[in-house]
């Protein structure tokens, strides 16, 4: 089977793998990516998201078959320590992590958000994000994603110089 992951073309040996098998364990434990959490296997924490198609999808409970010939973008494909993504900067300028173990789920799910809704209220943010922290972070969280959403649009300048004829 191949899958598009991070922008590769990734082949899972048909002996390590099952159509039935949940993404989350194909990414783990065929392809080694394991920023991406197992948590609850139930699809109700969010450990596990990642993005299919540019949409947040829980990985634990999503077939193989069913992210066939799709975009998969995983934690490890957000941004690097070198240009981290703007919502990683905002993560740690908001101390969001406590313990961290739902963080790369989180952090899917929000970069799917911003895609999405570049400019999000906090309602749109607690619609959208339905992960849960056990640590309980949600109020930094949102302050992050919407420093990330202010660090994501463009200079007012730039606005101004489009809008010109």
């Amino acid at each position: 089977m191949e899958l598009s992951i991070n922008g590769q073309t990734r082949t899972l040996p048909d002996a390590a793998v099952d159509p039935a098998m949940p993404l989350l364990w194909a990414l783990r434990d065929v392809l080694g990516l394991t920023g991406t959490k197992f948590g609850c296997g139930v699809s109700a924490c969010g450990a596990c998201t990642v993005q299919v198609d540019g949409q947040a999808v829980r990985s634990c409970v999503t077939p193989l078959s069913g992210v066939a010939g799709k975009r998969i973008v995983t934690i490890e494909a957000l941004g690097s320590a070198a240009a981290p993504h703007p919502l990683q900067t905002a993560w740690i300028e908001h101390q969001v992590p406590q313990c961290g173990y739902c963080q790369s789920g989180m952090l899917m799910a929000a970069a799917a958000l911003l895609a999405s809704k570049p400019n999000p209220s906090d309602a749109e943010i607690d619609a959208a994000i339905t992960n849960i922290c056990r640590c309980g972070t949600y109020p930094r969280i949102r302050a992050a994603i919407r420093s990330a959403a202010a660090a994501l649009r463009p200079p007012i300048a730039t606005k101004l110089a489009r809008a010109k004829p």
